[in-house]
């Protein structure tokens, strides 16, 4: 399934007012339509081969202007000729050139396509923190989801049982921020200080508790899990820069590149 077939998918559940943030993978005419059919607004970054002449159209600023798109003509492969039909000829949308500074390396400059199109409620500095902020909720609980609770390297042999693989972590991991969400009111809704991995590890030791305790007892057991996730919080650690290299020394043998079986017979011959 494609990026934008799962991205049709997401803009079904949006709901009016909602804004749906994505990297340039989704910055399109259709997925712009897509997300304002549901009465959401979109803060998607264009992707770098597209165009952009910032002395066309209405300027709001430097960097900062209003254009119409105009509906393609071909057909996505993804969508029926039915589906295609819908969506609006144009659209009016606004393109912003965002400044994205982290400390010890050079500013970035992205161009990102909204739907969001008062300039004055919503200026280039509040869409940089909005954009800014898709790092922290996507890029690393995408890291959590692989690393904290192991996803990286799945032992299924089947289609199948990869899709169950998937969606059992997919659950635990819904499980754990479902628990984070009922203890942010103990933290005073201070959710980015939350340990996802202290979470998990709290709610392992108390597992076998809450298997055998009576009713009265888990609600009490479920309190003290929650009040213990909402005092376990992560340390303020403003600007963390962490270099990325593997702390481990490969061993010196070469990659398996064919099946067990195989290399075992070899062996035997």
């Amino acid at each position: 399934m494609s990026e934008i077939v799962i991205s049709r998918l997401l803009y079904e559940d949006l709901e009016v007012d909602d804004v749906a943030i994505a990297d340039q993978a989704y910055g399109s005419y259709v997925d712009l339509a897509l997300i304002q059919q549901q009465g959401a607004d979109g803060v998607l970054r264009k992707h770098h081969a597209r165009h952009t002449d910032f002395r066309k159209g209405h300027k709001n600023g430097i960097g900062d202007h209003q254009v119409t798109w105009r509906k393609p003509t071909r057909c996505p492969a993804h969508m029926s000729k039915e589906e295609f039909a819908t969506i609006s000829k144009t659209l009016t949308v606004r393109e912003v050139s965002l400044r994205l500074s982290r400390r010890g390396f050079r500013d970035q400059f992205i161009i990102v396509v909204t739907t969001l199109l008062d300039a004055q409620r919503y200026s280039a500095k509040q869409l940089t923190r909005l954009y800014r902020w898709r790092w922290q909720a996507v890029e690393v609980n995408l890291r959590h989801l692989k690393t904290t609770l192991k996803m990286e390297m799945l032992t299924a042999k089947t289609p199948e049982m990869v899709r169950k693989d998937i969606w059992s972590h997919l659950l635990g991991y819904n499980l754990l921020r479902s628990l984070m969400e009922h203890a942010a009111p103990l933290a005073k809704y201070d959710r980015s200080r939350l340990s996802l991995q202290g979470a998990r590890q709290h709610l392992n030791q108390m597992l076998g508790l809450l298997a055998t305790a009576t009713q009265n007892t888990c609600q009490r057991l479920y309190a003290h899990l929650l009040e213990n996730i909402a005092t376990d919080l992560l340390p303020v650690r403003p600007h963390r820069l962490e270099p990325r290299v593997v702390k481990r020394r490969p061993k010196p043998f070469p990659r398996m590149r064919q099946p067990r079986s195989v290399l075992k017979a070899k062996l035997a011959t």
